[in-house]
């Protein structure tokens, strides 16, 4: 016989759950209301594998069977994603009010299909885009012994390779899987990319820890962000009812070649220009202008362009 007052507890916490599904406006369903964490985490682990193999695939994988494992780690995974995404579907429809049927049970599971399989068709783009990101970090930190050292270890990789999946997610209209595999690089890096925000290629998140970047933030090209950056909004409009506005744009503009230091704080809707570099620890709150300079002791510096490459 337990010592603990199990039955009790058991229902307090029922008529807890009954409590908050009333004022949520839930109803009972014998089928699954949400996408499953395990699922997503094991559909992105092994997305992760299929992208690169032989570095983040299974111990004992060998060149000679790449696209075996490949081949039938991405059937399984694809197949695993699309079942969340019609979990994702059917959660956000009854969120809209819409009731379950046989109709729009069949529609759920024709859109879910549809938006894997542009996903999957997005894969090959995506690894090459990455590419790039980890080229940047190879060359941009003289620490870094070798581009597989970068890819096993490097913690702004890792969140680049979640984000990259994440923002695809996003543009095919499922945020809910986007924003879980988002959140699972940010816990294990400390690197909060929100999905929805657009980063160019060959961007270098180096260190990481802290760094935030919002959901309406552009990244240009070539950016190179330290620890503890963030790229956030500076005020939440409300509507007439008191309730935060959502999606209208209130994060940076980052354009291509631009350096921010760690602890740099970016906020609004504001144009970090072309080549600017953005000092460690100082607040900018206004555009500034390509090729310049911002830092604690002097606002706005001109940086001189290196010469052109013979």
């Amino acid at each position: 016989m337990s010592d603990f007052p199990i039955p009790e507890i058991v229902a307090e916490l029922r008529q807890v759950r009954e409590q908050w599904r009333v004022q949520q406006g839930r109803t009972d369903t014998a089928q699954r209301e949400f996408p499953s964490r395990d699922a997503v985490t094991q559909a992105i682990e092994s997305l992760k594998g299929v992208l690169y193999p032989l570095r983040l695939g299974p111990t004992e994988l060998r060149q000679s069977s790449e696209d075996f494992y490949i081949g039938h780690t991405l059937d399984t995974a694809l197949q695993a994603l699309q079942d969340q995404a019609r979990i994702e579907l059917r959660y956000r429809a009854r969120q809209d009010g819409d009731r379950d049927s046989e109709h729009s049970e069949r529609a759920h599971e024709l859109r879910a299909a549809k938006a894997v399989q542009e996903f999957a068709r997005e894969l090959p783009g995506l690894r090459k885009l990455l590419d790039v990101d980890v080229l940047a970090a190879f060359h941009g930190d003289p620490a870094a012994q070798s581009v597989d050292e970068v890819v096993l270890s490097y913690p702004g990789v890792l969140a680049l390779i979640h984000h990259r999946i994440a923002h695809v997610l996003y543009r095919l209209e499922l945020p809910l899987l986007a924003r879980m595999v988002a959140e699972l690089a940010h816990g294990q890096t400390g690197i909060d990319i929100h999905p929805g925000a657009r980063i160019g290629a060959g961007c270098f998140i180096d260190h990481g820890t802290g760094v935030v970047v919002g959901e309406t933030a552009v990244i240009g090209r070539n950016v190179r962000i330290y620890q503890a950056v963030t790229l956030g909004a500076k005020r939440f409009p409300r509507d007439a009812q008191g309730h935060l506005q959502k999606g209208w744009p209130r994060h940076p503009v980052v354009q291509d070649d631009v350096v921010i230091y760690a602890g740099a704080t970016i906020l609004g809707r504001i144009t970090i220009g072309r080549g600017a570099v953005i000092g460690g620890n100082v607040w900018v709150t206004q555009d500034v202008p390509p090729q310049t300079h911002v830092s604690q002791t002097s606002p706005v510096e001109k940086v001189h362009p290196l010469p052109a490459a013979a």
